[in-house]
This record gives C-alpha cells, sequence and structure tokens, in this order.
C-alpha cells in the first residue's frame, strides 16, 4: 500500500528523535562498562518498569497473540499460554526483586560465582553466557525480526532484507551510541507512541464497514465462540492443555524471557540498574500490571475484527502476495487489518510498530552483548581490558548479534514457532532457579545438567517435527513439555541430591555460600523474614491484576456485573499493597 507524505513524516520524525537520544547520551555510555550496561544503577522505578514493558511490547507479539485467537478451535482463553506467566513474574516482585539489587552485580550471571564458586561455577558462568547471551538471544530477536519482515511486506511492500537493513540499522544505531540508559529513555518514548497507536487503530479498526462496529463484531459467528476468557469446562481438552497444565506446571517449571522464574535476563538487567531495592521492587512490579492488565485487550479486538474480514490464510493471500507461502500464517492477519486504517493514522500505527520492533532489540542487543562481554570475554578472555575496550566490544558483539539474528529470521515460519520453541528448550529449569537461593544443597552441576538436558530434549523433539510427513501429526505440545519438564526436574533433582561435596576446597566452599547469604539476606541470614507476608501479597497481587484484566475485558463483552465484581476485586488487592507495603517490602 501507498504511504502519504503525512505518514513517512512521522516515521521520520521519530527516527530522529531516537537517533538524536542516542547521540546525546554517547559520551556518557562510552564512559565505563557498567554505564554502557546499567546505566550507573541510578534509575527511578517508574522509568525501568516503562522500559520492561516497552520491551515486552515486541512487533511479534500482536501476531502470537492474533496466532492463538485465530488457531482452528481456539478464542481469547488461547492466551493463558503466556497469562500464566504473571505468577512468576509476581513471585519475582515480592522475593526475588530485592535479592537481584542488593547483590549489586553487573549481570545476573555473576550470581553463580557469589553462590557456588569453583572451577563448575567458572565454566557455568561462561557457557550461560554463550547460551542466553547468543543461541537464547538470536532466536528471541529472530523472531520479533519475522515480525518486522511480515509487517514490512504487508503494509510497506518491502523485501525481507530491505526491512532488515532499515530498521535494523537505526536500532543498532542507537544501541551503540545511548547504551541502557539510552535504551531506556527511548523506550519510554516508544512505549507511548506504542499504546496510542495500538488503542487508536483499535478503535478505528472496529468501526470501518467490514466489520460494523463492537456489537457487530461480539456477535458475528466466527467470533461469538471464541470470546471466552476461560474454556468450557465441558471442553476437557482445553481445560488440561491452557488452564491445568500452565498453572500446575508451565509457570514455575519453565524459563522464559521476560518471565524467568527466580528473575533473571533483561528483567534482572534493570532491577540491577535501579536506584535501590524498593525501586527495583516497583519497577518489576508495574511492569507485570502493565503488561498483563494494560496492552492485551487491543490486540485482542484486533485479532478477532481479522476473522470477519479475513475469514482464512487463502483470503490474506490474495490481498497480499508478497507474504511468501512458507512464512503465510494467521500472526499475518494482524498487519492485514492495519491496512484498513487511513493516512497520517497509518502512519502513527507503523511509527508504532516500528518503536516495538526497536525497543525489544535494543534491549535484547544491549543485554545479549553484557554477558558475552561482562561474563565471558572480560572474565576469561581479557581480564585486564579497560573499560573503553570492554565497551568498544560490547558495540562489536551488539551488531553481531544483530546480523545473526537477520539471519536466523529468514528461516522461521511463524511467531508461536518460536513461542514454542523457548518454552521447550527452558522447560524444567524453572524450579531450579526458584530455590537456588534457599536449598543450599543445590550446586553448579545442578544447572549444568538442567540446561543440558533441557536443551537435548528440546533438539529432539525439534528434529522429530521435522521429520514428518505433510499432514502427519506429531506428539502434542502439551505432552513435549510435561516430558521436557519431567526429565530435566528429575535430572538436576537426582544430582543436586546424590553427588557429594568435594574434600578439596570444601572450607572455601562453606566460607562463600556464607558470603553469599550475608550479602543476599543480612547478617543473620534469614531468608524467610516477612514471608508470610510476602507469599499473601503474590497471591493478592496476582488476583489484582487478573481482575483488572478482566474486568476490562468484561467492560468491552458488555457484561457489566462480571466487570464490577473483577473491578472491586482489583480495587481490593491494590488498597492491600499499599496498606501494607512497609511490612511487604521491608528488610
Amino acid at each position: 500500500m501507498q504511504l502519504s507524505t503525512l505518514d513517512w513524516s512521522i516515521i521520520i520524525i521519530l527516527f530522529i528523535v531516537y537517533l538524536a537520544i542516542g547521540l546525546v547520551l554517547n559520551k556518557r555510555s562510552g564512559s565505563s562498562s557498567k554505564e554502557f550496561f546499567l546505566s550507573g544503577r541510578n534509575m527511578p522505578w517508574w522509568l525501568l518498569g516503562v522500559s520492561m514493558v516497552a520491551t515486552t511490547f515486541a512487533a511479534d507479539t500482536p501476531g502470537l497473540i492474533t496466532n492463538f485467537i485465530r488457531g482452528e478451535g481456539n478464542g481469547v482463553y488461547t492466551n493463558w499460554n503466556w497469562w500464566c506467566l504473571l505468577l512468576t513474574g509476581m513471585l519475582t516482585v515480592f522475593v526475588y526483586a530485592r535479592l537481584w539489587r542488593r547483590l549489586g552485580v553487573t549481570t545476573d550471571l555473576e550470581f553463580y560465582e557469589l553462590r557456588y564458586g569453583g572451577k563448575a561455577a567458572s565454566f557455568l558462568r561462561g557457557f550461560r553466557a554463550i547460551y542466553l547471551g547468543l543461541i537464547f538471544n538470536v532466536i528471541t530477536m529472530a523472531g520479533v525480526c519475522l515480525a518486522g519482515i511480515k509487517i514490512g511486506a504487508v503494509l510497506l511492500g518491502l523485501e525481507p532484507h530491505q526491512t532488515l537493513l532499515i530498521a535494523g540499522f537505526v536500532t543498532v544505531l542507537y544501541s551503540l551510541m545511548g547504551g541502557l540508559r539510552g535504551i531506556i529513555i527511548t523506550d519510554m518514548v516508544q512505549f507511548i507512541i506504542a499504546i496510542i497507536g495500538s488503542v487508536a487503530a483499535t478503535i478505528y479498526i472496529i468501526d470501518i464497514p467490514e466489520v460494523g462496529g463492537l456489537d457487530a463484531l461480539l456477535s458475528h459467528a466466527s467470533v461469538a465462540p471464541r470470546l471466552g476468557i476461560f474454556p468450557e469446562i465441558s471442553d476437557s481438552e482445553a481445560m488440561i492443555t491452557i488452564i491445568i497444565i500452565p498453572f500446575a506446571v508451565q509457570w514455575w517449571s519453565i524459563w522464559y524471557p521476560g518471565a524467568e522464574p527466580g528473575g533473571g535476563g533483561y528483567v534482572a538487567q534493570r532491577m540491577l540498574a535501579a536506584k535501590d531495592e524498593k525501586h527495583a521492587t516497583w519497577a518489576t512490579l508495574f511492569f507485570n500490571f502493565a503488561h498483563y492488565a494494560i496492552r492485551p485487550w487491543p490486540w485482542i479486538l484486533v485479532a478477532l475484527a481479522s476473522l470477519v474480514v479475513f475469514p482464512d490464510l487463502q483470503s490474506i493471500k490474495s490481498a497480499f502476495p508478497l507474504i511468501s507461502e512458507y512464512q503465510l500464517a494467521d500472526d499475518v492477519a494482524y498487519s492485514a487489518m492495519l491496512t484498513y486504517l487511513p493516512h497520517g493514522l497509518l502512519g502513527l500505527v507503523i511509527a508504532s510498530l516500528i518503536a516495538a520492533f526497536m525497543s525489544t532489540i535494543s534491549t535484547q542487543l544491549n543485554w545479549g552483548s553484557s554477558y558475552l562481554v561482562n561474563d565471558f570475554y572480560h572474565r576469561f578472555v581479557a581480564k585486564d581490558a579497560s573499560e573503553k575496550h570492554l565497551v568498544n566490544v560490547g558495540r562489536i558483539f551488539t551488531v553481531a548479534l544483530m546480523l545473526l539474528a537477520a539471519a536466523v529470521s529468514l528461516s522461521i515460519r511463524e511467531a508461536k514457532d518460536v513461542f514454542d520453541l523457548m518454552l521447550q528448550v527452558g522447560a524444567g529449569t524453572g524450579l531450579l532457579f526458584i530455590l537456588r537461593w534457599f536449598w543450599d544443597k543445590i550446586n553448579p552441576y545442578s544447572e549444568i545438567v538442567a540446561m543440558t538436558v533441557s536443551f537435548i530434549i528440546a533438539v529432539i523433539f525439534f528434529i522429530m517435527d521435522k521429520s514428518l510427513a505433510p499432514g502427519e501429526v506429531g506428539i502434542p505440545g502439551h505432552i513435549k513439555l510435561l516430558i521436557g519438564v519431567a526429565v530435566t526436574t528429575v535430572g538436576w533433582l537426582l544430582t543436586t541430591l546424590i553427588r557429594m561435596p568435594d574434600n578439596e576446597g570444601e572450607r572455601s566452599q562453606s566460607d562463600l555460600l556464607h558470603s553469599f547469604k550475608t550479602k543476599a539476606f543480612g547478617p543473620a541470614h534469614d531468608k524467610f523474614k516477612n514471608f508470610g507476608f510476602k507469599i499473601a501479597a503474590f497471591l493478592i497481587g496476582t488476583i489484582g491484576i487478573y481482575s483488572a484484566l478482566f474486568a476490562t475485558g468484561y467492560f468491552i463483552y458488555g457484561q457489566l456485573a462480571s466487570a464490577l465484581i473483577y473491578s472491586t476485586l482489583f480495587i481490593a488487592a491494590a488498597a492491600f499493597l499499599i496498606i501494607k507495603s512497609e511490612r511487604i517490602f521491608s528488610e
């Protein structure tokens, strides 16, 4: 489709703003590796919280949600695949955010040599830097790049390499110049634009003649059966795969970017950049509220509207022949719906999608390069390197990661493929990350076994799926997930229980553990101080955020009684957290 001068003006102006932020902060960000990767550890909670939300507001997220809703037999309730991860995030808020900030490390991977020590811990730190900073990070970014490719093809008529070259160049440029501080400040601008664009687009799309307004949308024959926030109790398969497994197993057992059990990744990076422990905690709380309660419904409504306008993949292919057969999937429907927007609003929405792309990619680039520089290069290759040298190496890694992600994105078909792959790779490791702060027997070999076994199982299932003949059905996804969780968890638990401590250096290991406990829990090593209030806050906070999510949905559906009930629950939960905040967030 053709963009107007107004559309292009909006997009170009925002590109200039992003680059200007990086340029202004270039000198400051290059002063030290801690400034480049942690913005000097003086960021306020609200800015960090917005940055976390902006990072998860990825260009692939609307497509993933559209994927969930449009799939055969699916509906709004399929979003429990990721809504269940709120429990992981809230556990981080009330238990782990304070602990991470108190450690004062540069990256969360430094945890290994503070907690375990020895050659095994050093190996684990270096290997996981490569595993997460390179392999896992590139897969994550490749999924976002894939979304960018599809958006570029549908809305701008661009070839894949053109989309990646333009968006990737600007993102890498301001990431190189501004460091984490520039990324966080840019995130704030991008989040505001993304929210405005998402809501405005939804309001306009619902009222186009093809959809006919909210009442017509909700009563449409293709939409009405998919509106349920929960699956029907009589639908045993959906109840097991969408509700029971996620809540009984998935949330605590799986490592997933942005919802890491026990905290980690770019969320930990933001917590480590906070002014103090309270700022780290409030930032993470705001992130979880905004991520789960504020953002989903505009995307859900557009996905539902797409069922009216583009009822199947062939209708999308007919309208947008530039989409390759290989990458034609339901996630394209979100971008397809945006072509109905008028000029001006179209430019703003495209700018918001570009902002979502850039926010996620810039964070992943900075986070990934922080692992590769701090936990691999500086730790094992150049221990005496100067701060300026480390910043320059970080910038080299930033460019390399972007190039690798762009290359990998060309081999992926749809957003759900990346989501499923990351869930499988992290299956079974989550409980270890939750317990390692509190269970002294957990050791570096526990983590090595967990990481190795989960990865091998994921690779085996990936190869099995690729070997299937066309039309052949493989092992269901939830069964593969349960197998991965069970085998991996048993593996690392056995390693923890049967491994005897090394006689040589046993005393130093004991001293190291004592030092770690003192740093994390204070001189008294009181791991469970106010723990009852923290668990109560975890449960009540989770109920409160879910209530806000449901209340919004039921207001949209016109079910006012249900909306008011959930609104009341949200207000009560918020009141509890405010009244008891000192007790909950105390030492």
